[in-house]
């Protein structure tokens, strides 16, 4: 069913979320558990419900995302028609890049007019889950809506922008509020749309021509009434990350089993793959309760923490509760507790630091410590 759908996946629409780890990279193309990029969740989730042709908006700061996602191939989408299509970040109207999704969308209508599937699939690249997009697509044909909206059931939501659905008994909405002040449940968006590629591109000429500046308040929330827009309720495992404690918070999560077998169950979540050496476990190191990453050499103690590729662990080091990124090399005789590194990190001998889990000790990519 969903090869009758194209993917547009936004790469940078958050990334004034995380600010720490989206200062040199994209949203999309942030690490996650080890191994992946955020984008590999919702690229997966398409590939695996049988979407062949995606279109990745970019905008700024993309270069990793490009050596990130490479030809396609590590998602099957190295394919003479269709693929992963980089889209910019410009309208046929303008030398500047977007400043909002709808901006962003009408950059887009050149590459939608070109396609023939009829549904589009919108995701964006802040929330982590595995998803069914063909049963999405089912509810969005059985309801004959207009625009289909994923939700699940959230409670202290406290992010700068989102979106609560208010649904009525049949799924259809009846409210899209933006921002407002939740006390206790609500029914949150996760950033996760259908619509007819028809339906797409007459709102976005309709926007246009009548000069709207938002998607969410202009589109949605004034025209609940006039369109036949519904929710669709998402019960597996859902993880948005809107702060660098919300990051840490969700990746420490992968250290149970129960989490990791819902988001990396019945399907495989595709990354970029590399060729590296096994892990190496020296005389004294001793790891507990963490998920170790090929390439990784440890001689100190590792428990409860996520090591990235190419780690090197110096001997009478212990490392508790932190997430170590790709190619940091932490010296002899270091402590470090709820602390995160970007990449390409140094940490000499005898240093100790430590930060809790609501404010987790970041040192950014490059820095010698």
């Amino acid at each position: 069913m969903t090869n009758s759908a194209v993917g547009v996946i936004f790469s940078n629409i958050h990334d004034e979320n995380v600010p720490e780890l989206s200062r040199h990279r994209t949203m999309a193309s942030i690490p996650f558990g080890g191994r992946y990029r955020l984008i590999d969740f919702a690229l997966s989730n398409m590939v695996n419900s049988g979407i062949t042709t995606v279109g990745i908006v970019t905008k700024y700061n993309y270069q990793s995302l490009l050596d990130h996602l490479g030809s396609g191939k590590d998602w099957d989408l190295a394919r003479k028609d269709g693929g992963i299509i980089l889209l910019p970040p410009y309208s046929d109207e303008s030398d500047a890049p977007y400043t909002n999704r709808l901006e962003a969308l009408k950059g887009l209508t050149g590459f939608l007019d070109h396609r023939n599937e009829e549904y589009v699939v919108i995701s964006d690249c802040d929330g982590i889950a595995r998803m069914d997009i063909s049963d999405i697509i089912k509810q969005h044909e059985a309801t004959h809506a207009d625009i289909t909206m994923v939700w699940k059931e959230a409670e202290g939501v406290k992010s700068s922008y989102y979106m609560v659905l208010d649904p009525d008994e049949t799924g259809r909405l009846k409210g899209v509020k933006i921002s407002p002040a939740v006390k206790g449940k609500c029914k949150l968006y996760i950033n996760v749309m259908v619509m007819s590629r028809e339906f797409l591109l007459n709102i976005i000429h309709d926007a246009t021509a009548r000069g709207l500046s938002s998607f969410g308040k202009d589109v949605l929330s004034k025209n609940v009434d006039s369109l036949r827009i519904y929710g669709y309720e998402f019960k597996g495992y859902y993880a948005g990350i809107d702060s660098l404690a919300k990051y840490y918070e969700h990746s420490m999560e992968l250290l149970d089993k129960n989490v990791r077998d819902q988001l990396f169950g019945a399907r495989d979540i595709y990354t970029k793959v590399r060729d590296s050496a096994p892990s190496k476990y020296l005389d004294g190191a001793l790891v507990k309760n963490s998920l170790i990453s090929d390439g990784c050499i440890i001689e100190g103690t590792v428990e409860n923490c996520i090591l990235f590729r190419g780690v090197k662990v110096g001997k009478g080091t212990v490392i508790k509760n932190s997430i170590i990124m790709q190619d940091t090399v932490i010296g002899s005789g270091v402590t470090l507790d709820s602390v995160i590194t970007d990449k390409n990190v140094v940490i000499r001998d005898r240093r100790h630091l430590a930060g809790c889990a609501e404010l987790p000790y970041f040192i950014a990519k490059g820095k010698m410590l």
